[in-house]
């Protein structure tokens, strides 16, 4: 059997110019450094409007809706190294998690972990089609958000010492009207600029 392999499309992050100036894939090479460096700080910078809920050690943040955007913004691999620089600079003292927080560990580590997980794939999904209309990209963002879970819970379970059901009182239940309002602001979003993304082309 013979694996058919859909064709790879462009990302946003695709149209950005190269570094001018020097040879072209030194110039690609800084565009797409400097991509990585940006997307782990607008994660961090999104990532500080955190709102403690009562009953729960996992805020309400918007560092969630940042990582679905820079996922689907810079593709699979762009993404997979900002949220690794985002992770590992963040677990080493830079106080870019939610809250100011720092560090390896905690309870809502794993969420983190989901973070980089789901940008990868969203990302993935992206660079097949998966932004382009409105249906394509609230699946493709739900898709992330579920990833965000299934490492965030079973962290706070072995954090916390919750059970299963507690944790997904604590850890999904809270923030899952927050995060459809995400979804839906996405799959608005994403269209909209590719259709003038689309539009300037053709001028």
């Amino acid at each position: 059997m013979t694996a058919i392999a859909l064709p790879r499309k462009r990302v946003l992050a695709d149209y950005v110019p190269a570094l001018a100036g020097v040879p072209a894939t030194v110039g690609v090479l800084a565009r797409d450094l400097a991509l990585v460096a940006a997307g782990a700080g607008f994660i961090g910078l999104l990532a500080q409007w955190s709102l403690p809920l009562p009953g729960t050690p996992v805020p309400l943040t918007l560092g969630t809706f940042a990582v679905l955007l820079t996922g689907a913004s810079l593709g699979g691999v762009r993404a997979l190294l900002s949220l690794g620089v985002y992770l590992v600079a963040g677990g080493l003292g830079v106080n870019w998690f939610a809250g100011h927080k720092d560090g390896f560990g905690g309870a809502t580590f794993g969420y983190v972990v989901g973070y980089l997980l789901a940008a990868t794939l969203v990302g993935a999904l992206a660079q097949r089609g998966g932004d382009r209309t409105v249906a394509k990209t609230a699946v493709t963002m739900v898709a992330g958000n579920v990833l965000v879970y299934a490492a965030g819970v079973p962290w706070l379970m072995h954090a916390t010492g919750m059970d299963f059901a507690t944790a997904l009182d604590k850890g999904v239940v809270p923030f899952l009207i927050g995060d459809g309002i995400k979804v839906l602001a996405a799959a608005g979003l994403f269209p909209a600029v590719w259709a003038f993304v689309k539009s300037v082309e053709k001028r």
